[in-house]
């Protein structure tokens, strides 16, 4: 359980805890879609130097592991990096999908981190079971235009496609395979999807 409600007033959210010996580790995203007009707004957006999300990441959530005396780590500045993907399995709000990425029990495959803070405590694991085996159709393995997660996940295939104008839908409106999942779907504005696809390519 988070100490109080700086990640809300943050636009943030925890998206899960798990145990890592005698600490628990709270996961960090965007409250979307409420994130991306608190980011939107904030110093590093358009100062011009380079990562402004991992830097607003940094120092937002820095800030708030101090006030809950814990410490911040994050899922960039490596190598070494932590472990995020093996932690959000841990979680019990989180699995993996048909595709291959992690899908969240309330972020669908729009989840993403920005960080956790690891602090002294017990964890509350989530107990959920993944929405992927009853999910009609399962949408996210055909939606890509370009078929890239045909076998795996083709970056290469993928990237080639945004850089051609056949991807503006994608990259206006983010990754078509994302979009198709039918939990947390609606809440990822078409800004903040531009800005993420910008920083993939």
């Amino acid at each position: 359980m988070v100490p109080d409600d700086s990640l809300r007033l943050a636009g943030l959210r925890p998206l899960g805890e798990l145990q890592d010996g005698p600490d628990v580790v709270t996961l960090i995203g965007p409250d979307e879609p409420r994130f991306w007009s608190v980011f939107r707004d904030s110093a590093e957006y358009d100062d011009g130097r380079p990562d402004p999300l991992d830097r607003w990441s940094q120092r937002v959530i820095s800030a708030i592991a101090d006030a809950w005396s814990g410490i911040a780590v994050f899922p960039f500045g490596g190598p070494p990096y932590a472990p995020f993907q093996r932690w959000a399995l841990a979680t019990g709000r989180a699995w993996t999908s048909p595709i291959g990425f992690l899908v969240h029990q309330d972020a669908g495959l729009f989840v993403s981190f920005r960080g956790a803070i690891r602090r002294p405590g017990q964890a509350q694991t989530g107990d959920g079971v993944s929405p992927c085996p009853t999910c009609p159709g399962q949408p996210c393995k055909t939606a890509c235009p370009v078929d890239a997660f045909a076998d795996g996940y083709d970056v290469d295939r993928c990237r080639t496609d945004l850089r051609s104008p056949d991807g503006a839908d994608c990259i206006t409106r983010s990754c078509a395979a994302r979009r198709a999942c039918p939990v947390g779907q609606g809440n990822r504005l078409p800004a903040q999807a531009a800005f993420h696809m910008k920083a993939f390519l």
